[in-house]
């Protein structure tokens, strides 16, 4: 696992108000696929907020690892699982168009796996939305 974190997301309740609110503290919206999240370029990283209505976004906050293929979803799935982390989203294929997956650490704080092929990751690990 290369040492970086791509995305943290916060799971917020209202969207529409949590995106006004970034929006009002002025953050520019880089990127809202649909109605249940939004991203902002945040530097190197991105940040997103997902609704938790219908129990599709994380409940607080759940970081993310974003990979340079599909394969590498799962190997990084089995590296936290022999560390002594638990899988908690077996890797599959999401409707984004990517393949994602996640575990928790021993403290139960979850991270996302992914590959989403819209993304580029640089060199240095910077994500970067299209």
């Amino acid at each position: 696992m290369e040492q970086r974190i791509s995305l943290v997301t916060l799971g917020v309740e209202d969207l529409p108000r949590a995106r006004a609110f970034y929006e009002a503290m002025g953050w520019t919206v880089g990127q809202q696929p649909d109605d249940e999240i939004v991203f902002f370029q945040a530097g190197a990283m991105v940040f997103g907020l997902w609704t938790k209505l219908g129990g599709h976004g994380a409940a607080g906050v759940e970081l993310a690892h974003n990979v340079r293929s599909a394969n590498e979803v799962d190997l990084l799935l089995s590296q936290a699982e022999r560390a002594g982390g638990k899988v908690v989203r077996p890797g599959h294929h999401a409707v984004w168009g990517g393949y994602t997956g996640a575990f928790a650490d021993p403290d139960g704080y979850v991270w996302e796996v992914a590959h989403n092929p819209d993304w580029a990751i640089q060199e240095d690990g910077s994500v970067r939305l299209p």
